[in-house]
């Protein structure tokens, strides 16, 4: 779900997973696999943002921004090992 706001500055909250397309000309509209479509105050790019957020949140993957900062572990064995 994310949450966007209607021109009349209403806030609402959309599942992202009804999204067909998002189109900007210049006010962003909303169409979803019902056909329904919907104008949002937020850009195109803002919407296709939290929509990838909200995927990545569902499916418990990491963000872009976490993945970048996490540095692959090493392992490595003891150099001086008890025979």
């Amino acid at each position: 779900m994310i949450k966007l706001t209607r021109l009349d500055k209403q806030p609402f909250v959309l599942n992202a997973d009804l999204i067909r397309y998002v189109e900007e000309r210049p006010d962003t509209f909303v169409t979803l696999v019902s056909g329904e479509r919907i104008v949002v105050r937020e850009s195109m790019d803002d919407v296709v943002d939290r929509a990838v957020e909200y995927q990545q949140r569902k499916a418990m993957l990491p963000t872009f921004a976490a993945a970048a900062n996490t540095a692959p572990c090493a392992t490595t064995a003891p150099t001086d090992a008890i025979a």
